[in-house]
């Protein structure tokens, strides 16, 4: 129960600093008098795809060790059903 506390903290502080790394660099882009609007919005567009990449990247590693883990205590039920057979087996 500790644990699920502590990983929505921590969810929490990483969500409240991609926050404010996206408004400071928002706001950075947008004082910038140098960089024409077109330029600020090509940067813009590649930061949103930088981010939506890093989410399905993310969430198919989750995926993939989740089935992993899936799989494997697959495999160790298998394993224990068929060593309750033998050693039943062997007792009789």
């Amino acid at each position: 129960m500790m644990n699920r506390s502590d990983n929505a903290l921590i969810m929490f502080f990483n969500g409240a600093a991609v926050v404010v790394a996206y408004g400071m660099l928002g706001l950075s882009l947008y004082l910038s008098p140098d960089v024409p609007l077109s330029t600020k919005g090509f940067w813009g567009i590649g930061v949103l795809m930088l981010t939506l990449a890093l989410v399905n990247f993310v969430k198919y590693r989750f995926d993939e060790r989740l089935s992993d883990d899936r799989i494997q205590r697959l495999e160790d039920a298998k394993n224990e059903k068929l060593l309750s057979d033998f050693v039943g087996d062997v007792d009789q």
